[in-house]
Protein backbone atom coordinates (compact mmCIF):
# COMPACT_ATOMS: atom_id res chain seq x y z
CA UNK A 1 0.00 0.00 0.00
CA UNK A 2 1.45 3.37 -0.80
CA UNK A 3 1.79 5.70 1.87
CA UNK A 4 -0.26 8.67 0.78
CA UNK A 5 0.19 12.45 1.47
CA UNK A 6 -3.52 13.72 1.06
CA UNK A 7 -4.11 17.41 -0.13
CA UNK A 8 -4.52 19.93 2.93
CA UNK A 9 -5.32 22.85 1.64
CA UNK A 10 -7.90 22.07 -1.46
CA UNK A 11 -10.55 23.93 -1.50
CA UNK A 12 -8.78 26.50 0.50
CA UNK A 13 -5.78 28.05 -1.60
CA UNK A 14 -7.40 26.32 -4.75
CA UNK A 15 -10.15 24.43 -6.04
CA UNK A 16 -10.90 20.78 -4.33
CA UNK A 17 -12.61 19.86 -7.25
CA UNK A 18 -10.71 18.55 -10.00
CA UNK A 19 -12.31 20.14 -13.58
CA UNK A 20 -12.70 23.07 -11.62
CA UNK A 21 -9.11 23.17 -10.61
CA UNK A 22 -8.07 21.62 -14.15
CA UNK A 23 -9.95 25.20 -15.90
CA UNK A 24 -8.27 27.32 -13.41
CA UNK A 25 -5.07 26.32 -13.83
CA UNK A 26 -5.08 26.02 -17.61
CA UNK A 27 -6.96 29.64 -17.73
CA UNK A 28 -3.81 31.17 -15.40
CA UNK A 29 -1.76 29.23 -17.84
CA UNK A 30 -2.96 30.32 -21.14
CA UNK A 31 -2.65 34.16 -20.10
CA UNK A 32 1.26 33.90 -18.94
CA UNK A 33 3.58 34.56 -21.30
CA UNK A 34 6.13 31.58 -23.17
CA UNK A 35 10.00 33.43 -22.74
CA UNK A 36 12.14 32.60 -25.81
CA UNK A 37 14.47 31.50 -23.73
CA UNK A 38 15.67 28.01 -23.26
CA UNK A 39 13.59 26.38 -20.07
CA UNK A 40 15.11 27.30 -16.72
CA UNK A 41 16.59 25.00 -14.71
CA UNK A 42 15.01 26.86 -11.61
CA UNK A 43 12.26 28.45 -10.82
CA UNK A 44 11.39 31.03 -7.53
CA UNK A 45 7.14 31.10 -7.35
CA UNK A 46 4.78 32.63 -5.16
CA UNK A 47 2.38 29.76 -2.79
CA UNK A 48 -0.58 32.09 -1.77
CA UNK A 49 -4.12 31.33 -2.67
CA UNK A 50 -4.79 31.10 -6.51
CA UNK A 51 -6.82 33.85 -6.88
CA UNK A 52 -3.87 36.21 -5.21
CA UNK A 53 -0.78 34.73 -6.31
CA UNK A 54 -1.71 32.38 -9.16
CA UNK A 55 -1.29 34.67 -12.19
CA UNK A 56 2.62 35.30 -11.19
CA UNK A 57 3.07 32.04 -10.32
CA UNK A 58 1.36 30.75 -13.71
CA UNK A 59 4.22 33.05 -15.51
CA UNK A 60 6.60 31.04 -14.05
CA UNK A 61 5.11 27.57 -15.13
CA UNK A 62 4.52 28.89 -18.67
CA UNK A 63 8.30 28.82 -18.95
CA UNK A 64 8.35 24.94 -18.99
CA UNK A 65 6.24 24.57 -21.89
CA UNK A 66 9.37 23.83 -24.32
CA UNK A 67 10.50 21.26 -21.49
CA UNK A 68 7.19 19.18 -20.80
CA UNK A 69 8.35 15.90 -21.72
CA UNK A 70 11.98 16.62 -20.73
CA UNK A 71 11.74 17.30 -17.07
CA UNK A 72 11.36 13.80 -15.37
CA UNK A 73 12.34 14.83 -11.97
CA UNK A 74 11.28 18.08 -9.95
CA UNK A 75 13.00 18.95 -6.33
CA UNK A 76 11.03 21.58 -4.58
CA UNK A 77 11.35 23.63 -1.66
CA UNK A 78 9.51 25.30 0.33
CA UNK A 79 9.38 27.08 3.84
CA UNK A 80 7.60 25.60 6.84
CA UNK A 81 4.76 27.54 8.15
CA UNK A 82 3.06 25.09 11.01
CA UNK A 83 6.21 23.32 12.45
CA UNK A 84 9.23 24.78 13.98
CA UNK A 85 12.40 22.30 13.63
CA UNK A 86 15.57 22.50 12.57
CA UNK A 87 17.21 21.85 9.37
CA UNK A 88 15.30 20.37 6.16
CA UNK A 89 12.53 17.96 6.66
CA UNK A 90 12.04 14.97 3.95
CA UNK A 91 9.39 12.95 4.13
CA UNK A 92 8.25 9.01 4.29
CA UNK A 93 5.61 9.20 1.96
CA UNK A 94 5.34 7.24 -1.22
CA UNK A 95 2.68 9.66 -3.15
CA UNK A 96 1.76 13.46 -3.20
CA UNK A 97 -2.24 13.44 -3.87
CA UNK A 98 -4.26 16.78 -5.49
CA UNK A 99 -7.14 16.65 -6.92
CA UNK A 100 -5.39 16.39 -10.42
CA UNK A 101 -4.16 12.84 -8.89
CA UNK A 102 -1.57 11.32 -7.58
CA UNK A 103 2.86 12.09 -8.07
CA UNK A 104 5.40 9.67 -6.92
CA UNK A 105 8.22 10.72 -4.41
CA UNK A 106 11.51 9.53 -5.50
CA UNK A 107 13.35 8.86 -1.91
CA UNK A 108 16.24 11.37 -1.22
CA UNK A 109 18.56 9.02 -0.34
CA UNK A 110 21.55 10.82 -1.83
CA UNK A 111 20.76 13.00 1.76
CA UNK A 112 20.97 10.27 3.88
CA UNK A 113 24.25 11.64 5.45
CA UNK A 114 23.69 14.83 5.45
CA UNK A 115 23.27 16.12 9.23
CA UNK A 116 20.32 19.17 8.19
CA UNK A 117 18.19 16.54 6.52
CA UNK A 118 15.78 14.61 8.53
CA UNK A 119 12.35 12.30 7.93
CA UNK A 120 9.74 14.46 9.03
CA UNK A 121 6.12 13.82 7.86
CA UNK A 122 4.57 16.20 10.36
CA UNK A 123 6.14 19.52 8.64
CA UNK A 124 4.66 18.24 5.57
CA UNK A 125 1.13 17.31 6.59
CA UNK A 126 -0.69 20.82 6.55
CA UNK A 127 2.10 22.94 4.66
CA UNK A 128 0.60 25.13 1.84
CA UNK A 129 4.23 25.78 0.33
CA UNK A 130 4.52 22.88 -1.53
CA UNK A 131 1.22 21.66 -1.99
CA UNK A 132 0.00 24.86 -3.99
CA UNK A 133 2.28 24.07 -6.51
CA UNK A 134 1.46 20.79 -7.81
CA UNK A 135 -1.25 21.19 -9.85
CA UNK A 136 0.59 23.56 -11.83
CA UNK A 137 3.52 20.61 -12.48
CA UNK A 138 0.71 18.34 -12.90
CA UNK A 139 -0.42 20.50 -15.72
CA UNK A 140 2.54 21.75 -17.71
CA UNK A 141 5.26 18.47 -17.32
CA UNK A 142 4.40 14.73 -18.33
CA UNK A 143 4.85 12.11 -15.88
CA UNK A 144 7.71 13.26 -13.43
CA UNK A 145 8.67 12.14 -9.61
CA UNK A 146 8.58 14.73 -6.91
CA UNK A 147 11.49 15.48 -3.91
CA UNK A 148 9.65 17.48 -1.76
CA UNK A 149 11.75 19.22 1.17
CA UNK A 150 10.52 21.62 4.02
CA UNK A 151 12.72 24.41 4.88
CA UNK A 152 13.06 24.89 8.99
CA UNK A 153 15.86 26.64 10.98
CA UNK A 154 18.77 26.37 8.68
CA UNK A 155 21.36 28.62 6.92
CA UNK A 156 21.75 29.14 3.15
CA UNK A 157 24.85 26.30 2.64
CA UNK A 158 23.06 24.02 4.06
CA UNK A 159 20.22 24.26 1.49
CA UNK A 160 23.11 24.66 -1.49
CA UNK A 161 24.97 21.92 0.00
CA UNK A 162 21.39 19.58 -0.26
CA UNK A 163 20.67 21.31 -4.03
CA UNK A 164 23.95 20.04 -5.12
CA UNK A 165 23.25 16.44 -4.39
CA UNK A 166 20.32 17.01 -5.74
CA UNK A 167 21.47 19.36 -8.79
CA UNK A 168 21.35 16.47 -11.57
CA UNK A 169 20.91 17.34 -15.52
CA UNK A 170 18.25 18.68 -18.22
CA UNK A 171 15.81 16.30 -16.52
CA UNK A 172 15.65 17.83 -13.25
CA UNK A 173 13.73 20.83 -12.07
CA UNK A 174 14.04 22.96 -8.82
CA UNK A 175 11.31 24.65 -7.45
CA UNK A 176 11.74 27.49 -4.28
CA UNK A 177 8.59 28.19 -3.03
CA UNK A 178 8.61 31.55 -1.12
CA UNK A 179 6.18 34.91 -1.22
CA UNK A 180 8.01 38.06 -0.56
CA UNK A 181 7.18 41.20 1.64
CA UNK A 182 3.72 40.57 3.84
CA UNK A 183 1.86 42.96 5.36
CA UNK A 184 2.92 45.98 4.49
CA UNK A 185 1.13 49.17 2.39
CA UNK A 186 1.19 48.88 -1.02
CA UNK A 187 3.85 51.51 -2.24
CA UNK A 188 5.98 50.09 0.98
CA UNK A 189 5.65 46.38 -0.49
CA UNK A 190 6.68 47.70 -3.82
CA UNK A 191 9.16 49.24 -2.44
CA UNK A 192 11.08 46.22 -0.86
CA UNK A 193 9.96 43.66 -3.55
CA UNK A 194 12.17 45.76 -5.93
CA UNK A 195 14.95 45.56 -3.41
CA UNK A 196 14.12 41.93 -3.09
CA UNK A 197 14.02 41.36 -6.68
CA UNK A 198 17.62 43.03 -7.41
CA UNK A 199 18.98 40.83 -4.75
CA UNK A 200 17.54 37.89 -6.74
CA UNK A 201 19.15 38.88 -9.90
CA UNK A 202 21.99 39.95 -8.46
CA UNK A 203 22.82 36.59 -6.73
CA UNK A 204 22.98 38.05 -3.87
CA UNK A 205 21.47 36.85 -0.94
CA UNK A 206 22.95 38.40 1.58
CA UNK A 207 20.99 41.25 1.08
CA UNK A 208 17.80 40.04 1.68
CA UNK A 209 16.39 40.27 4.93
CA UNK A 210 13.70 37.87 7.04
CA UNK A 211 10.70 39.98 6.23
CA UNK A 212 11.52 40.24 2.72
CA UNK A 213 10.40 36.92 2.04
CA UNK A 214 8.73 34.23 4.08
CA UNK A 215 10.92 31.64 1.64
CA UNK A 216 14.72 33.43 2.78
CA UNK A 217 16.23 30.35 3.21
CA UNK A 218 15.60 28.03 0.27
CA UNK A 219 15.88 30.80 -2.24
CA UNK A 220 19.20 31.87 -0.34
CA UNK A 221 20.30 28.39 -0.97
CA UNK A 222 19.40 28.11 -4.55
CA UNK A 223 20.86 31.57 -5.14
CA UNK A 224 24.06 30.41 -3.63
CA UNK A 225 24.11 27.19 -5.88
CA UNK A 226 23.37 29.90 -9.14
CA UNK A 227 26.05 31.64 -8.15
CA UNK A 228 28.85 29.27 -7.99
CA UNK A 229 27.93 27.89 -11.35
CA UNK A 230 27.52 31.40 -13.03
CA UNK A 231 23.92 31.17 -13.88
CA UNK A 232 21.66 33.81 -14.01
CA UNK A 233 18.46 35.13 -12.84
CA UNK A 234 15.50 36.51 -14.84
CA UNK A 235 12.60 38.18 -13.37
CA UNK A 236 9.45 37.05 -14.87
CA UNK A 237 6.77 39.06 -12.46
CA UNK A 238 6.50 41.23 -9.80
CA UNK A 239 3.39 41.98 -8.14
CA UNK A 240 1.65 42.12 -4.79
CA UNK A 241 -1.87 41.22 -3.69
CA UNK A 242 -2.94 44.67 -4.13
CA UNK A 243 -2.63 44.08 -8.02
CA UNK A 244 -4.83 40.73 -8.35
CA UNK A 245 -7.08 40.31 -5.45
CA UNK A 246 -7.23 42.34 -2.11
CA UNK A 247 -7.31 45.65 -0.38
CA UNK A 248 -3.86 47.95 -0.34
CA UNK A 249 -3.20 49.05 2.71
CA UNK A 250 -2.10 45.51 3.93
CA UNK A 251 -0.27 43.65 0.83
CA UNK A 252 1.80 39.92 0.18
CA UNK A 253 4.73 40.19 -2.29
CA UNK A 254 4.95 37.82 -4.79
CA UNK A 255 7.40 37.33 -7.41
CA UNK A 256 7.94 34.80 -10.23
CA UNK A 257 11.99 34.14 -11.47
CA UNK A 258 13.70 31.60 -13.38
CA UNK A 259 17.54 30.52 -13.39
CA UNK A 260 19.21 29.55 -16.72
Amino acid sequence: MPNIRKPAVAGLFYPAAANELHIQVDSLLHQAESSTQSPPKALIVPHAGYVYSGPIAASAYAQLRAAQNRIRRVVLLGPSHRVAFQGVAATSATVFRTPLGDIPIESATQLADLPQVQTLDAAHANEHSLEVQLPFLQTVLSDFSLIPLVVGDASYADIAQVLDRLWGGPETLIVISSDLSHYHDYHTAQRMDRATTQAIEDLQPERIDYEQACGRTPVGGLLLAARARGLQVDTLDLRNSGDTAGPRDQVVGYGAYAIH
